[in-house]
């Protein structure tokens, strides 16, 4: 797929262009296609209900990426995860995680106590362990720089540092669209106002024109969205913060990822065990709502590094919380402060349409987890609408 290098969360509101596809359509507009966004742990898909789209793309963009960075040498592990229970209550949410994956045919199997410590002596779990085999960690610069390459080998422009300023639809609702950028000094979009305020010294935006466009802005694809479609159909866009923690000491050092149980309604899936591409241990996310999509930086919040270390110690108790550091931080777009498994309430699925009234207008919103897994089959959807339906 052609679309694939676009169609991603990215914190830079850039947009993206090509003349791909075939089509008996007109040729007057600068490009066939614009995308706004760009940039990209490869999940098994256990979280996220039977029907919903976070399912359904995560389970069929697993197999498209193991096989995408196979072809492309792209550096991946399939290391495997396991979600580990320590109470009756959290072996329950991780028999309700059995039952569904097995119902969807997802690789899924309760270790013993006997192999769950041969395996790995260091992690805790008191009432159970259930591993997902088909779990794993990927390049994910490696990844994009892979799908930019064939974006690019394709006949694709990339125009990056240009944040988008105003979009104006087809005159009648058929037509061209109109996508102006202004320059990289432009203050960001808000939900208030959502175009880029330009500084006068700068001179005017520049803008294309395109037949159609791709919203996939990740943090700012509400911008979009409210750019373009009427304030009854605004949405307002919800920033889960993140922060990871580093681990100096080289033991103890699981050789496979670890989940605490998933709690229902709580916007994260619990302050887990990663592994690197280079085999450093890292701890996160915790979960903080911010008011803005710039808040990268990791916070120093004495409280909440307690919590995220007794989370921690929780499966992994031979740890030195004193080499325990925060290291970085990234933001998830969401639709609002909801559950990020199906499990619990509100819990926010993929928001992926072609917008009625406004032809040529695929919006992509709430694009966060596991949005890298289901990336490629992201693009066939969007295609799919496009091109098949």
């Amino acid at each position: 797929m052609l679309l694939v290098r676009t169609f991603q969360a990215s914190r830079h509101h850039t947009f993206n262009t090509f003349r791909s596809f075939s089509t008996t359509q007109r040729r007057d507009a600068d490009f066939t296609h614009a995308v706004i966004g760009g940039g990209a742990v490869i999940h098994a898909g256990l979280y996220y209900g039977h029907d919903s789209l976070k399912t359904k793309l995560c389970l069929q963009g697993k197999g498209m990426l193991y096989e995408y960075c196979k072809k492309n040498q792209v550096g991946f592990k399939n290391c495997g995860k396991w979600v580990v229970a320590q109470t009756d209550e959290q072996m329950a949410e991780l028999q309700k995680v059995h039952d569904f994956a097995t119902s969807m045919e997802i690789p899924i199997r309760f270790l013993s106590h006997e192999e769950a410590k041969r395996r790995e002596p260091d992690v805790r779990a008191e009432a159970g362990v259930l591993e997902s085999p088909s779990t794993g960690i990927v390049d994910s610069h490696g990844y994009m720089q892979a799908l930019h390459g064939d974006f690019e080998e394709f006949g694709g422009t990339t125009a990056l540092a240009s944040p988008v300023s105003r979009i104006q639809a087809p005159p009648g609702g058929r037509g061209d669209w109109k996508i102006w950028t202004a320059p990289p000094s432009a203050s960001e979009p808000i939900p208030s106002s959502p175009s880029a305020a330009v500084p006068e010294l700068e001179g005017e935006d520049t803008s294309i024109t395109a037949e159609t466009i791709v919203n996939s802005a990740g943090l700012y694809a509400c911008a979009i969205n409210n750019m373009i479609l009427p304030p009854e159909r605004h949405r307002k866009p919800y920033y889960a913060k993140g922060s990871y923690f580093s681990y100096a000491k080289s033991h103890p050092k699981p050789s496979t990822l670890v989940y605490p149980a998933p709690m229902p309604g709580h916007g994260g899936l619990g302050t887990h065990l990663t592994i690197d591409m280079a085999g450093r241990v890292r701890f996160g996310p915790d979960v903080e709502w911010v008011d803005s999509p710039g808040d990268l930086a990791p916070t120093a919040n004495t409280e909440r590094f307690k919590a995220a270390v007794a989370d921690i110690k929780s499966y992994l108790p031979s740890i030195d919380a004193d080499d325990i550091a925060l290291d970085y931080a990234g933001i998830r777009p969401k639709l609002g402060k909801l559950g990020a498994v199906a499990s619990g309430k509100g819990f926010q699925d993929f928001y992926i349409k072609l917008e009625e009234g406004y032809d040529g207008f695929v919006n992509l919103l709430g694009i966060e987890s596991p949005g890298l897994t289901a990336s490629l089959a992201i693009a066939e959807e969007v295609h799919e609408m496009l091109y098949r339906r």
